[in-house]
């Protein structure tokens, strides 16, 4: 088939979805797709073969039979382009709009997991009222009173922006009072700040891959060689060493993975996500935590996400041919449909 891989996008984490993007199109090419390469510059232009890209609602993308989107962040997991992709008509790699868009929201996201009981870290919600642009950090409070429940989450406190990742952002709180300056930081990149409870454990990821079917692969474990897996610990040589399988219980692996499961059905996520959680306590009383999932996580052949449904079974190459074939499956089930 043709396929359209499109990457970069306007995000902080335009030089990753590059990276990534990069070796999604590698791998299509050895599994024997045809491409079409899209990258999304900086100032949001759609760029393909060195000209702009002129896009017609209903008529698709370039002749491609399927879109691979490799895109990071805002601009581009947020159900912005996904939601571009359904105006074109085209099949595409990855949860809809409306999964993308709430997957994202770390806020939003924790507030279904609550709702249906699923177990996680707790937080507090420190938004400031829409409308401040630049100037958030100088703005009103959305709930004044967030100040006082982060406090009584303890120390030390994690403040981020609701909607970014690669830890862009992000402030590990050690005293109160520094909580002020470490949610203004968050709020440079997002209106929407949450703040949540430090826990003690080890971070586990796993992988998530289909539509009806669901392959969960086996956990790995993140080791960061730094005081907290942020973004040079991420992306850095060296910076932090996956373990696979991750050193936990059977038991606390088999909750984790059926967790993600859970998670990804309840959230209306398709085609891949990575769900990342803390383990906490000792081996035979351990206690699961999700903390996040990532509907396009970081994509490279050497990225959390493809390593661990490498070990699962599923070699690279073959992955990135399995995801245009959800794809295309995900296409027909939306389409059958009356609306």
């Amino acid at each position: 088939m043709k396929v359209a891989v499109i990457r970069g996008g306007r995000s902080s984490e335009h030089e990753v979805s590059l990276r990534s993007g990069a070796s999604v199109a590698a791998g299509l090419r050895e599994a024997g797709h045809e491409l079409a390469e899209v990258v999304i510059e900086r100032d949001g232009r759609w760029v393909a073969e060195g000209a702009d890209l002129a896009l017609t609602p209903g008529e698709g993308l370039l002749g491609c039979d399927a879109a691979f989107p490799v895109l990071h962040g805002p601009g581009g997991e947020d159900g912005s382009v996904q939601g571009m992709l359904e105006v074109l008509d085209v099949p595409y790699v990855g949860s809809d709009v409306e999964a993308s868009a709430l997957c994202l929201d770390k806020l939003a996201f924790k507030r279904v997991l609550a709702d249906a009981g699923v177990p996680q870290v707790d937080f507090a919600d420190a938004s400031v009222v829409p409308g401040a642009g630049a100037a958030a950090g100088k703005a009103a409070d959305l709930d004044p009173g967030w100040r006082e429940r982060a406090e009584g989450l303890g120390l030390p406190l994690w403040a981020k922006p609701s909607r970014l990742g690669s830890s862009v952002g992000i402030s590990k709180v050690t005293s109160l009072g520094d909580l002020d300056e470490a949610v203004a930081l968050a709020r440079r990149h997002d209106p929407k700040v949450i703040v949540e409870a430090h826990c003690e454990a080890t971070e586990v990821e796993c992988s998530v891959l289909g539509h009806s079917e669901l392959t969960v692969s086996v956990p790995g474990e993140i080791v960061a060689h730094a005081d907290w897996y942020d973004y040079e610990a991420k992306y850095s040589e060296g910076g932090m060493e996956l373990r696979i399988p991750a050193e936990i219980s059977e038991a606390a692996a088999e909750e984790l993975r059926s967790i993600a499961e859970r998670i990804f059905r309840l959230t209306g996520c398709s085609g891949l996500a990575r769900c990342d959680f803390f383990v906490a306590g000792e081996p035979g009383a351990e206690r699961v935590l999700s903390n996040e999932l990532n509907t396009i996580p970081g994509f490279t052949e050497t990225s959390v996400y493809g390593k661990l449904l490498e070990a699962s079974g599923i070699p690279y190459p073959e992955l990135c041919d399995r995801l245009v074939q959800i794809a295309l499956e995900r296409h027909a089930d939306v389409r059958s449909y009356e609306f």
